[in-house]
């Protein structure tokens, strides 16, 4: 009995320095040494849209009146997001409407009523108008967007203060 333990002890311990050296040795070859990590950006352009084929128009006009639109900063948002739809163009929306509604970019929003029914579209659309006028680049913006700088914007009173 005490050879049987004996040897059920050597095997124990030979299969755990095996394991041990296993782990080990895998260790370098992992993966993740090679692989950049995973950033879940919402979709967006790289770059300006394209002269061709045209983009759809976004709400404009008398369009800007209904149930969707009974607050003043709904429009003005509207009304921002007209002057910098190219901008708009080249940045992700973070209510992930490119997920729910097959949105290709921030400008996706303000071509139907999702701009004005979703505070995060507004915010982002507000804030990409006020960074567009302070100089920003499109890419700046972007940058500003993926850090969360949009949620500070204060869609009421940014559109009290903005003229458009």
């Amino acid at each position: 009995m005490r050879q049987h333990m004996k040897w059920t002890r050597q095997y124990i311990g030979l299969a755990c320095g095996l394991a041990l050296l296993i782990l080990c040795s895998s260790a370098q070859w992992s993966s993740a040494q090679f692989s950049t990590p995973v950033v879940d950006i919402p979709a967006h352009h790289d770059g300006p849209p394209p002269a061709t084929p045209k983009q759809p128009p976004l709400l404009s006009g008398k369009q800007l009146t209904g149930p969707s639109f009974v607050y003043p900063w709904q429009v003005k948002v509207y009304k921002a997001a007209a002057r910098i739809p190219n901008v708009l163009y080249q940045l992700p929306c973070y209510c992930r409407c490119d997920r729910a509604l097959g949105h290709q970019s921030l400008r996706s929003c303000f071509e139907g009523t999702h701009g004005a029914e979703c505070s995060t579209c507004a915010q982002e659309g507000f804030y990409a108008y006020q960074m567009t006028r302070k100089g920003w680049t499109p890419q700046q913006i972007r940058e500003g967007v993926e850090r969360g700088d949009y949620k500070k914007i204060d869609l009421k009173q940014a559109a009290a203060q903005t003229a458009l």
